[in-house]
């Protein structure tokens, strides 16, 4: 095979610390962390036409209603509408006394000096500033070696701790950002973070932890990889008491949550992410995922995400990105199962769940109403699917419980249904094959009878004309009853095999099938007096016998 996809072109990456004795692989997380959203600055500048100030508005709003306490609100001093949307949020009094902004800037003065001066009024607020470190950048970029990089970022802190000081009367939170710290030495990171520490330690006076934040900035390795670089910083950086360890981290090979989940058990404090994924290259690790893992295993998230449908209508006319049918949690087709075994599962299973007991669904690892779905998504038909799923269709929208012998007589119907126009079937199109074929009134219906207890016979009018069906047993649910049907020509015997009668609010609904010369018939009927429906479902099986002999035997 010739292609041009040369894997030699890359190599693995071993620059990671070596741990001997981990201690995340045997840790659980049993609280939510401290959740960062970065939708209106990372998010922001991943789209394609990034957001106005309006837009930044009704996603603010978004974010403080789920109850996200942590907002990094832009980059004020790289663009106007950052600027003034910042000042918009301080002006017009909108960051509640439990909402902390963030700003982030680059390690360069001018920068610095215009981002403190779009938080002038602000009562607290986080200054995030960064510097690249890796090797690649090092190198290639800034074409200058370790002490290089190191002057950046001290002349960083040297600049914020400046301006903090020009405003004593804020509550200032400071963070640093190894920016590129997932293929960055790790002796190097810890290196270059003492240097900020040691800057912001000395000189500052506040009660607020300092924030390390270390990014997969590009993942380029397992998430387990990463919790290894986590853990061997958390237990070598000094002052680990006075620092609060944050995390930001990519998708670029699709496990931004799993190394955010492994880098939470690792020993990190605060999660950066956001709505949905959104953010550069293939994305932003997804808080709402990470949230609703936690709840899923009995974990308050801390956010409230009952209603995700206004969440991805808000976000997604923000952003201009529509959500996959199949994202995680909230994605329209989560719930839905078309396959045959997993609808037998499911039904089974929710016949069974208690309403105080531990969630026990198969296939549903939480119940779909905690985010405002209901069942109809649940189960779908098309042709893919089997007994149960029509069952679980017919149930739910009409109330009628199949009893299994008619489920097999009615799945291949709904089979060829579905097959014959490739589409999906609702349950008003199943209702329909099963009253096209089951629920007969024709040639012959019920006018009315006449119950002789004496006789134990029952006389009654079909289509005005007098007919008599004979019991031996009057017990309509003995199973060895046996039925005469008296015609002008002869008598025709019946035998009752089955019978199931339900009763749905003031209807009752009667399954029944008979033996008629050998041959297996299968009648329904829906009526208020349950003996007249069980005569009516006779009346059903014949009529279906007689359209499939194409005879007269009935007339009389």
């Amino acid at each position: 095979m010739f292609y041009n996809f040369d894997h030699r072109k890359y190599c693995y990456l071993d620059m990671f610390p070596k741990i001997k004795k981990r201690n995340w692989t045997n840790k659980k997380i049993n609280k939510a962390p401290i959740w960062v959203s970065e939708d209106l600055r990372d998010g922001n500048q991943s789209i394609i036409e990034p957001m106005n100030v309006e837009q930044k508005k009704n996603l603010w709003t978004l974010l403080i209603n789920i109850g996200i306490k942590e907002i990094m609100v832009g980059f004020p001093s790289a663009c106007k509408a950052d600027f003034d949307f910042v000042r918009w949020l301080i002006r017009n009094k909108q960051i509640p006394e439990d909402v902390t902004i963030a700003v982030l800037v680059q390690a360069r003065k001018h920068l610095i000096k215009r981002t403190f001066e779009s938080l002038i009024g602000i009562n607290k607020a986080i200054i995030h500033f960064y510097n690249s470190t890796s090797p690649i950048q090092r190198d290639r970029v800034f074409k200058t070696n370790k002490e290089g990089i190191i002057s950046i970022a001290a002349e960083g802190a040297n600049y914020i701790l400046e301006e903090t000081k020009k405003y004593p009367e804020v509550s200032w939170i400071l963070e640093y950002t190894p920016e590129s710290f997932s293929s960055t030495e790790i002796d190097f990171s810890l290196n270059i973070c003492e240097v900020v520490l040691e800057i912001w330690g000395q000189n500052i006076k506040t009660l607020n932890k300092v924030i390390l934040n270390l990014p997969t900035t590009v993942d380029i390795a397992g998430p387990h990889v990463y919790a290894d670089q986590i853990e061997f910083f958390c237990k070598n950086i000094s002052k680990r008491d006075k620092v609060i360890i944050s995390i930001h981290t990519h998708n670029d090979r699709g496990s931004a949550v799993s190394a955010a989940e492994l880098a939470i058990l690792a020993g990190a404090e605060r999660v950066e992410g956001t709505l949905l994924g959104n953010g550069e290259r293939t994305g932003n690790m997804d808080l709402i995922t990470f949230a609703m893992n936690l709840y899923s295993q009995g974990v308050d998230p801390k956010i409230d995400l009952s209603c995700p449908e206004d969440l991805i209508k808000i976000v997604a006319s923000c952003t201009k990105i529509p959500i996959h049918p199949r994202h995680p949690w909230i994605g329209e087709l989560v719930y839905t199962a078309f396959s045959g075994s997993h609808q037998d599962a499911i039904r089974k299973s929710l016949k069974k769940q208690k309403t105080n007991e531990i969630w026990k669904v198969a296939y549903l690892p939480i119940d779909p109403q905690d985010l405002g779905r209901n069942y109809k998504s649940v189960v779908r038909l098309n042709s893919q699917s089997g007994k149960s799923g029509m069952a679980f269709l017919l149930e739910r929208d009409y109330k009628i419980k199949l009893p299994r012998w008619m489920m097999i007589e009615l799945a291949p119907l709904v089979q060829k249904e579905s097959d014959k126009n490739m589409l999906e079937l609702s349950s008003s199109d199943v209702y329909q094959i099963l009253k096209n074929n089951f629920f007969l009134e024709n040639p012959f219906n019920l006018f009315k009878y006449i119950f002789n207890i004496t006789k134990t016979s029952f006389k009654i009018y079909i289509n005005n004309i007098n007919k008599i069906i004979y019991l031996k047993n009057k017990n309509i649910k003995d199973k060895n009853i046996i039925l005469k049907f008296l015609t002008n020509w002869n008598l025709h015997s019946m035998k009752l095999r089955k019978i199931y009668i339900q009763k749905i609010n003031n209807y009752y609904i009667a399954f029944i099938n008979i033996i008629i010369n050998e041959k297996q018939l299968s009648g329904i009927a829906i009526d208020i007096d349950k003996f007249s429906v069980f005569l009516k479902s006779i009346l059903s099986a014949i009529n279906k016998y007689y359209l499939l002999a194409r005879s007269y035997f009935l007339s009389g």
